[in-house]
């Protein structure tokens, strides 16, 4: 049988918002995802349409992860056609059905971005080779409000993660510190090594890269926006990256500008 090229030996191409943080940092730049990312962070998008928003989001955030970070596979394919036809088969590539996969629940607003990885991966791979950990933290503030390290409550890890991409969908990456923390439990702690990890999120911080940048190079991110609102306004025209120590995305009290305000407190409406 002779086979079709056109979908074979794929060329994705990532488009995003150019920047000079380094390659592996991916912000997503198109007007679909930026419209509902632009919804849900205004006042007046509670519950349950955040969870809606959430859920679009993430499956955009994960359809790109995907799509970059997967390993692939040329398969033939035997259609409904094949009962008709000798030429009812398809050969193409497609994501590797194999492929380990592990999303981390950051509770608590990791949790429901984490369950709508786990739920779209179980569909597109073997359900048997992805699993959801959760890893219960909290930030640590003084009495002025100021993030000063990463309380860990608790955490249930159901394995290794030898050849697996170990997801973190955690929608604000503020400062870094909690994504940090988590990496560092896997690395030093989990049996096994890793194929891959990656953070996603939907909005980052010029600090949360500096963090990532400083204590995981090699870790991938994923995010749809860059917030930097408290730069300077000359350094708001510059590409992301140019003037990294002049740029600044967080309050004292390390709340994203312009952000979204206390996500994980409106995804389970419990603002405490």
């Amino acid at each position: 049988m002779v086979k079709d090229i056109s979908y074979q030996n794929l060329d994705y191409t990532f488009s995003g918002v150019d920047h000079n943080y380094g390659e592996s940092f991916h912000i997503l730049g198109n007007p679909y995802t930026q419209s509902l990312l632009a919804k849900l962070c205004r006042p007046e998008t509670v519950q349950p349409e955040l969870n809606h928003l959430v859920f679009k989001l993430y499956h955009e955030l994960l359809i790109e992860t995907v799509n970059l970070f997967f390993p692939r596979k040329v398969e033939t394919v035997t259609t409904r056609m094949k009962e008709f036809i000798p030429q009812g088969e398809l050969d193409a590539e497609i994501i590797d059905r194999s492929t380990r996969a592990v999303t981390v629940n950051l509770a608590r607003a990791g949790t429901w971005p984490s369950h709508l990885c786990f739920d779209e991966l179980s569909t597109l791979l073997e359900p048997a080779n992805v699993r959801q950990d959760h890893f219960f933290m909290n930030r640590k503030t003084n009495e002025e409000g100021e993030v000063v390290g990463v309380d860990v409550s608790g955490s249930k890890i159901g394995g290794d993660i030898e050849k697996a991409i170990v997801l973190f969908p955690d929608p604000m990456g503020a400062t870094g510190g909690s994504l940090s923390h988590a990496i560092d439990h896997y690395k030093k702690n989990i049996e096994g090594k890793e194929l891959l990890f990656v953070g996603m999120h939907l909005i980052v911080t010029p600090e949360f890269i500096k963090t990532m940048a400083a204590n995981h190079p090699e870790v991938k991110i994923m995010a749809l926006r860059l917030d930097r609102g408290l730069s300077e306004e000359e350094i708001l025209q510059t590409v992301p990256g140019t003037h990294p120590e002049k740029e600044r995305g967080l309050t004292d009290i390390q709340y994203i500008v312009p952000g979204a305000g206390g996500v994980g407190e409106v995804l389970n409406n419990s603002f405490v």
